[in-house]
């Protein structure tokens, strides 16, 4: 059976574009031209994913963000401008899985979707588990989990993949570019500093659990690198 993707977006050459390359890749897309176009259907439990713009008429990504979580941990991905910075922070608080910068790769968003996709059915099913343990730090990448001293730290997809690159060669460092391909695939649209912000917002993270957090070490001039206390 295939797998269902509500793609939300007010831009009619993207939901285009984009339902003709999840199409092509297998997926059910069902998609509208805004938030309170997609509610029932959304309520309804009807898909697997919501890809969401942010900013819509009508009712934008926040609002329907908002009423998903009320009844659903459905899997949502962000599709987000430069200027949504404090946008994104909110959505990601209020429960979504990852954002995604416009313009964006086809390609980087059809692997987000599989990853999500992947985390759910793992999740359902249980089964074998590539858990990776470094000190304090628990990382399941297939699931998408990761652990602090045992308490929970909720990243997006893309800040989990950094980490699993960082801890994955504790000691070693790693450029931003090479975090960068970790990240986003060697397709990557994004310009190479945005790794700088991940980083930032894991520690962010991090520190709320344990304000005491140092790990990841900014190396100036080199990228990043996950030290073991």
């Amino acid at each position: 059976m295939k797998q269902k993707i509500a793609l939300v977006d007010d831009d009619r050459n993207i939901l285009t574009s984009v339902t003709m390359a999840l199409e092509a890749e297998g997926f059910d897309v069902h998609a509208y031209l805004d938030g309170e176009q997609a509610w029932p259907a959304l309520r309804n439990n009807s898909v697997d994913l919501a890809v969401l713009d942010i900013k819509m008429p009508r009712m934008d990504g926040m609002e329907l963000l908002q009423r998903l979580r009320e009844k659903s941990v459905l899997p949502v991905i962000f599709l987000t401008t430069k200027v949504d910075e404090q946008d994104e922070e909110l959505g990601l608080n209020m429960g979504a899985d990852d954002y995604i910068k416009k313009p964006f790769s086809q390609r980087l968003l059809i692997a987000r979707i599989r990853a999500l996709l992947r985390r759910n059915e793992l999740d359902r099913e249980g089964g074998a588990r590539n858990v990776l343990v470094r000190g304090d730090l628990t990382v399941d990448p297939d699931r998408h989990l990761c652990t602090w001293k045992g308490e929970t730290v909720k990243l997006t997809v893309t800040e989990l993949l950094i980490l699993n690159s960082l801890a994955y060669r504790a000691g070693y460092v790693k450029t931003r570019d090479q975090l960068m391909t970790a990240a986003y695939g060697l397709d990557a649209m994004a310009n190479d500093r945005v790794i700088d912000s991940h980083i930032k917002r894991m520690r962010r993270k991090f520190r709320a659990v344990d304000s005491t957090f140092s790990s990841i070490e900014t190396l100036y001039g080199g990228g990043y690198c996950y030290r073991l206390s």
